[in-house]
C-alpha cells in the first residue's frame, strides 16, 4: 500500500505508469457538503484531463438532499437545460487514498467553462471569497474543525431496511474520555487517525464523547481553505472507511431524541500574511488584541443572521438544547463550554472555539460564514459586549441561536451582513435551498405526530 499523502502531478503521472494508481476521484463539495464528482481512470486522466479538468451537470448545485431539481434556482434549471460547469482541479489538494485500492483524490473549484470564472453559488468558491477578503485586510486565517459522530454497528444498508430505528450503536454508555469503552471501537477509530494521516489530512487525537457510540476526531489546524478540504474529505472518507469495515457512522446534528448532539467546533485565529504571527495575540501583552476583539465583535453580531451556513438543516437546530454541550445563546467566555464562543489557547496559539456547528455542517459554508462575520467586525470595529461569566445556558437578554430553520431562514433573508458578504445572488441561493427544505419538512407526517394523534386526536 502506498505510504504517500499529498502528491504532485508529476508524481501522480509516474505512479499512473507504475501501476500504483489506476483511479482518480475527482470531486467537489455540493451544497449540502458532500463530495460529488467521478472516477477517472489514472491512464486516461493523465492524458486528458491534467490541463481541462472534468465536467459536472449545472443541476448538482440545485438539489435538495434527495438529488430532487426542485424550481427556484436561478443559474440552474430546466429551462436553461441543465448543462455542463468545470471541475478545475485544485493540485494543491491531489492527494493518494490509502483506505481505497490504487486511488487517488483531487478537490477542484466549479467553474464556468465560458468565462473561465468560478461559480459563485459553490460552497468553496465562497469561502475563496472570503478568504480573499481577509487578504485584501491583510489577515490569513487559519482554522480547524473537531468533529463528533456516532459509530453504529448497522451497515448503512441495515439502517435503511430498518427505517433507521433502533439502530446500535458501538457502547451501550457515555463513552466521553473512557479509554475502555472506546478500546471496543479502537479498530476502526484507528483507521480513521491513521488512514486520514495518510492521506495528508493530519489527525492529532480522538476521544470518546458524551453518549454510548459518540466519538470526536480532531484535525490539526491550517489555512482556513485547506481546512475546509480537510474536514470534507475526512467526513467522505469517514463513511467509507465505516461502510468497509461493515458499519456506518453519521455526523447527523441530533440521530436521536435521547442522544447528545453531534457537534463540529471550529476553531480559529488570524495571521500575518506570512503565516508567522498570530495576530490574535496582543502584542502589547493583553490577552486580546484589537484585531480578535473585533473580530470576536463580528462573530456574535453575525451568530443569528449567518446562522444558515452554519446549521442549515432541519435537523440541525434540533441539537441545540439547554444543558446538551451544543449552546442556545451567542455569548463569549474563556475556557467556558457553555457559551457559543469560547476563548482558548494564550499567545502563539490564543484562538476562538465557535461552538455553534453540527457534525452535520457544510465547512466550506460554514468557515465561509465565520470569516463573512468576523471580518465584518474588525471592518466596522465591533466591540464585543463584556465577557459572560456563569452557566451561559441561563444567560438572559442575550442573542439567542435561531431555535429552527425557519427563525434562521427569516434572519437570512433580512440580513444585510449576507448581501453585503455573499451578494444577493448568493443570498437569493441559499434562500431558496433552506426554504424548500423547510416546505418538504412541513408536508412530512413523523412517527411523532402519528404516536401523539392517530387514537387520541
Amino acid at each position: 500500500m502506498i505510504g504517500k499523502g499529498i502528491i504532485g502531478v508529476e508524481e501522480l503521472a509516474a505512479l499512473v505508469n507504475d501501476g500504483a494508481i489506476d483511479t482518480v476521484v475527482t470531486a467537489v463539495c455540493d451544497m449540502q457538503g458532500r463530495l460529488i464528482g467521478k472516477r477517472v481512470t489514472g491512464q486516461f486522466f493523465i492524458e486528458q484531463c491534467l490541463d481541462h479538468g472534468t465536467h459536472l451537470c449545472t443541476y448538482l448545485l440545485g438539489t435538495d438532499m434527495e438529488m430532487n431539481t426542485p424550481g427556484g434556482y436561478a443559474l440552474m434549471n430546466w429551462e436553461s437545460g441543465y448543462g455542463d460547469y468545470l471541475n478545475r482541479p485544485d493540485w494543491a489538494t491531489l492527494r493518494v487514498i490509502p483506505w481505497l485500492e490504487k486511488t487517488a483524490l483531487v478537490l477542484g473549484d466549479v467553474v464556468d467553462e465560458a468565462s473561465g470564472e468560478l461559480v459563485p453559488v459553490a460552497p468553496r468558491s465562497i469561502l475563496r471569497r472570503q478568504i480573499a477578503r481577509a487578504a485584501a485586510m491583510g489577515l490569513r486565517p487559519k482554522m480547524a474543525s473537531e468533529l463528533e459522530f456516532y459509530l453504529l454497528r448497522d451497515t448503512y444498508e441495515e439502517a435503511a431496511d430498518k427505517g433507521w430505528s433502533g439502530l446500535r450503536t458501538w457502547g451501550w454508555y457515555n463513552e466521553d474520555y473512557q479509554l475502555l469503552q472506546a478500546t471496543k471501537g479502537e479498530p476502526i477509530y484507528r483507521q480513521f487517525r491513521n488512514l486520514m494521516t495518510r492521506a495528508g489530512i493530519p489527525i492529532e487525537f480522538s476521544k470518546g464523547e458524551a453518549a454510548p457510540g459518540q466519538h470526536e476526531v480532531n484535525i490539526q489546524y491550517a489555512d482556513a481553505l485547506e481546512a475546509a478540504d480537510r474536514a470534507a474529505i475526512y467526513k467522505h472518507g469517514a463513511k467509507e472507511i465505516a461502510h468497509l469495515n461493515g458499519c456506518s457512522i453519521t455526523f447527523m446534528a441530533k440521530p436521536d431524541e435521547s442522544w447528545t448532539g453531534s457537534s463540529s467546533h471550529v476553531h480559529m485565529s488570524l495571521w500575518d500574511p506570512a503565516g508567522e504571527r498570530n495576530l490574535f495575540a496582543d502584542p502589547s501583552g493583553g490577552e486580546m488584541s484589537t484585531v480578535m476583539r473585533h473580530f470576536l465583535g463580528g462573530l456574535l453580531a453575525g451568530a443569528r443572521e449567518l446562522s444558515l451556513f452554519v446549521a442549515s438543516t432541519i435537523n440541525s437546530y434540533k441539537r441545540y438544547a439547554v444543558a446538551s454541550w451544543a449552546p442556545v445563546n451567542a455569548v463569549w467566555s474563556r475556557d467556558n463550554r457553555t457559551c457559543g464562543f469560547r476563548i482558548v489557547g494564550h499567545g502563539f496559539s490564543l484562538r476562538i472555539e465557535d461552538r455553534l456547528p453540527g457534525g452535520d455542517a457544510n465547512p466550506y459554508l460554514a468557515y465561509a460564514a465565520m470569516l463573512a462575520a468576523g471580518l465584518d467586525g474588525v471592518e466596522r470595529g465591533i466591540e464585543p459586549p463584556e465577557e459572560f461569566r456563569g452557566n451561559a445556558y441561563e444567560a438572559c437578554d442575550v442573542p439567542r441561536v435561531p431555535r429552527s430553520l425557519a427563525e434562521a431562514i427569516a434572519a437570512w433573508r433580512e440580513s444585510g451582513l449576507a448581501r453585503r458578504a455573499f451578494g444577493d445572488d448568493v443570498v437569493a441561493h441559499y434562500l431558496n435551498m433552506a426554504e424548500v427544505e423547510q416546505r418538504a419538512y412541513d408536508m412530512a407526517v413523523t412517527d411523532w405526530e402519528r404516536r401523539r394523534y392517530f387514537e387520541r386526536g
